[in-house]
């Protein structure tokens, strides 16, 4: 499947949307909270169990897109996120404008997002198990390489966006309306361009999904070749998902002590969002093609590098250390995530691809599920305190990278594999997938 396919930009745009439409939530979600004068941490644990949803709704997409096809689960997502967006615009909105009580307006939010945590995985699930079904595995890790840039590609356009959307009459509300008609717009263009001819997934002589294989219903994730790449995951998306809860926060804060409020702190937070998404997109699109980096040493340059960022946060007060410790993190997440979606990719047969691509989607709700409330509360507590915590938990990402034995051995396996003479380059930002 060649990056520059139709259906491979069509994959691409899907996850532009999702990515634009969370993070441009995530960037406006603080200065909600504030006006609605809840508490920090309130606002970060009423989120998640939107997480816990995507946890448990991710293995369910991953096989359902195995027996259902992966454009119909694509679409069944889509559509979760358009009501989704549309109906946390529409809870926002009254309680900004006073027609609800603050208290039942957050509750209707949190109820948007946990239709989106139900449904919103289903699209990232299949778009990948779509890519790894036509990719073979040389030009694999490329090709998740482009599939995340998407990804962070939304994160750049959603926060730096969002501003420009708030508007009269909706105000912070504005730019979930704007992303639900955008999302809208996807979902007709998958229904009516992206191809939907399945591969063909021939069963083994045994019935069962893979000759001496495990089955995904015993558990996949017990699996000694994945095990490792789901925990080093684990540490790394836990590890970014507090520092994305916390930035908001921290920037409003920050911004207060020059006298600006919650609102008028919205372009900074934005900013700052721009500049790590930007970092991750520079990773993706520029150093990994132009390094050849495989999926090992993607993950120990991405954990360093995130453990570095997180340092810097602590040492480096104020809004300048805020946007430059942020930065840094992206750009090991941006080697990181590619690294292990990728490397757990290789690491299965093709049969399996669906179930290893719904187990790294359950990631992003496990990371979703406790660090943010717990980074949140920790802020609280003390400023520099979340920081702390991200980089223990980044060290052992880094343990892991260097000493995990499936690691190794997948090393082994692909030092002497070239990427195809026909994949383009990952720095090409046209063509993509969702991740």
């Amino acid at each position: 499947m060649s990056p520059r396919s139709p259906a491979f930009m069509i994959l691409f745009i899907v996850s532009l949307i999702a990515a634009a439409g969370n993070m441009g939530l995530q960037s406006v979600l603080p200065a909600i909270g504030r006006q609605f004068q809840l508490s920090d941490t309130l606002v970060a644990g009423a989120f998640a169990i939107s997480a816990l949803m995507w946890t448990f709704a991710s293995p369910f997409w991953a096989r359902l897109s195995d027996s259902l096809g992966r454009k119909k689960v694509i679409l069944i997502g889509m559509t979760g996120f358009v009501v989704s967006m549309l109906g946390f615009g529409l809870a926002a909105t009254s309680g900004i404008e006073g027609w609800l009580g603050a208290i039942f307006a957050f509750t209707l939010m949190a109820t948007a997002r946990t239709i989106y945590g139900v449904f919103g995985s289903a699209a990232p699930i299949a778009s990948q198990a779509y890519v790894a079904d036509r990719t073979g595995p040389a030009e694999r890790t490329q090709a998740m390489s482009l599939l995340a840039s998407a990804q962070g590609l939304g994160t750049v356009i959603g926060p730096v966006l969002s501003p420009f959307f708030i508007l009269p009459f909706v105000g912070l509300a504005g730019p979930m309306y704007v992303f639900a008609l955008f999302g809208l717009i996807v979902l007709v263009i998958v229904l009516r361009f992206l191809p939907s001819g399945e591969v063909v997934r021939t069963p083994s002589p045994t019935g069962q999904r893979g000759a001496g294989a495990p089955d995904v219903a015993k558990g996949l994730w017990r699996d000694p070749r994945v095990r490792d790449f789901l925990l080093f995951g684990l540490l790394v998306t836990g590890a970014q998902a507090v520092n994305i809860s916390v930035l908001g926060f921290h920037i409003i804060d920050e911004m207060a002590a020059t006298g600006l409020d919650a609102r008028a702190a919205q372009p900074f937070i934005g900013l700052a969002m721009f500049a790590g998404a930007l970092a991750t997109l520079m990773v993706q699109w520029g150093l990994i093609p132009l390094l050849k980096l495989r999926p090992p040493e993607l993950m120990r340059w991405g954990a360093a590098l995130a453990l570095v960022g997180n340092l810097l946060s602590i040492a480096s007060p104020g809004y300048f250390g805020v946007v430059v410790g942020y930065a840094v993190v992206s750009m090991g997440v941006g080697f990181a995530r590619p690294g292990f979606t990728a490397g757990s990719s290789l690491a299965v047969g093709p049969h399996e691809q669906g179930a290893v691509a719904g187990l790294m989607m359950a990631l992003a709700g496990l990371s979703f599920l406790g660090p943010p409330v717990a980074g949140v509360a920790l802020y609280e507590l003390r400023e520099f305190a979340p920081f702390l915590g991200n980089a223990l938990l980044l060290a052992g990402a880094v343990v892991v990278a260097w000493i995990s034995p499936a690691l190794k051995a997948l090393a082994a396996r692909v030092d002497d594999e070239a990427p195809a003479p026909e994949m383009a380059p990952a720095s090409q930002p046209g063509p993509e997938g969702n991740s």
